[in-house]
């Protein structure tokens, strides 16, 4: 495979640059990274993982103790980030240049990730005007490899009844959830109300639509972040 990341000279297959990028995901998130956690997200068996890894911790791109969670070493954690700004602008491109729907983006950017070029990657980005965040909302990496953080941006969860707030990014990558979201109109940049909170769902109301309340479930409303909406104005997403 031709060699994309301009951070190393390690020749890296497809797979183990998947491998990176799914530690960095789950570290991102707090959840531990174990054998079984990354069997699980990549669809392999857990010896399969064990072999990866030790071939990574030989590279050194990875870190492990016995028994102890699996960590990203600098040079593995600016692999990871190359491939992310890769992914998240290919997604951007495709949903605003190809006309692609946000549940197509995903498994199109993650074949493409791998083999486009730095100048490709520059281009594109320079054509889309450096976009900070994807479709789904998720923030790109700059070309420096540093992720962009936003310290107001929280769960849905967390908010109570009267609250509004903008929908900033959806954590859910699924086809079939992302196109519930499109149909709801549950969007990055949309404008939420909490109408009612409830022991297992929410009641929101989406400000400008005249609809029905949209009910949902508390455990989908972990996985959408947002913005107070007294934090959002004059905000560029």
């Amino acid at each position: 495979m031709k060699k994309t990341n301009r951070q190393s000279t390690i020749q890296l297959s497809t797979s183990q640059e998947d491998y990176l990028k799914e530690i960095f995901l789950l570290s991102e998130r707090g959840e531990p990274v174990t054998t079984l956690a990354l069997a699980q997200k990549i669809g392999v068996k857990s010896a399969s993982v064990t072999d990866m890894i030790k071939k990574l911790v030989e590279l050194g791109l990875v870190q492990r103790k016995p028994y102890q969670a699996i960590y990203l070493t600098e040079a593995g954690n600016r692999v990871a980030l190359e491939i992310l700004r890769h992914h998240r602008l290919l997604e951007t491109f495709l949903a605003e240049k190809l006309g692609y729907r946000l549940d197509e983006v995903h498994g199109e950017a993650e074949r493409l990730e791998h083999v486009i070029s730095e100048q490709f990657e520059k281009a594109i980005a320079r054509m889309l005007g450096h976009p900070r965040r994807d479709p789904h909302g998720d923030p790109i990496p700059t070309f420096d490899l540093v992720m962009p953080t936003d310290t107001t941006e929280r769960t849905l969860y967390s908010l109570k009844k009267g609250d509004r707030a903008q929908i900033t990014r959806i954590m859910l990558q699924d086809r079939q959830s992302l196109k519930n979201f499109k149909t709801l109109n549950l969007l990055p940049g949309t404008l939420i109300t909490v109408l009612d909170k409830f022991e297992d769902c929410m009641q929101l109301s989406i400000l400008g639509q005249e609809q029905k309340p949209i009910k949902i479930p508390l455990y989908i409303s972990e996985k959408i972040m947002i913005v107070p909406s007294s934090l959002t104005s004059g905000k560029t997403q």
